[in-house]
């Protein structure tokens, strides 16, 4: 079990490792992309300003796997780690091989997602609702 959480912690921190030379390596090119004067047609300029939003929302995901690694290596000191937190089962070895830092058991995982489908999907409607509504109160 020790050499588990031993292994575990390597591939972790070797991950981090990684993700913050991915997040240096992202504000290092947009920041030369942004110390430059605006050059180019509007063309140029709307696709550099595509390309520093795509960076900037890489950069939050990056930023959001830095936390989850944070806090997976906080579970193995604690104690806690590979515990699903749903139904508080072991998570399989293979799922954390595959994500070091699963929170959730394969079914716990499916069942969360399958419900925060379904609360999308009708708040979706109710939008489309509210929207058809206050179409026939114009008309």
């Amino acid at each position: 079990m020790v050499e588990k959480m031993d292994e575990m912690k390597a591939i972790l921190l070797r991950m981090k490792d990684d993700t913050l030379t991915e997040i240096n390596k992202a504000v290092k090119s947009g920041s030369s992309l942004s110390a430059g004067e605006p050059s180019g047609d509007i063309y140029d300029q709307a696709s550099s300003e595509r390309d520093r939003e795509l960076g900037l929302l890489l950069n939050d995901r990056e930023r959001e796997k830095l936390h989850n690694i944070d806090e997976a290596l906080l579970k193995i000191e604690d104690g806690e780690y590979g515990i699903c937190e749903e139904c508080e089962e072991e998570i399989p070895l293979g799922r954390l091989k595959v994500m070091p830092f699963a929170r959730y058991c394969v079914k716990c995982k499916a069942d969360i997602e399958k419900q925060q489908a379904q609360t999308k999907r009708f708040e979706e409607e109710r939008a489309y609702r509210e929207i058809a509504l206050g179409e026939e109160e114009e008309a």
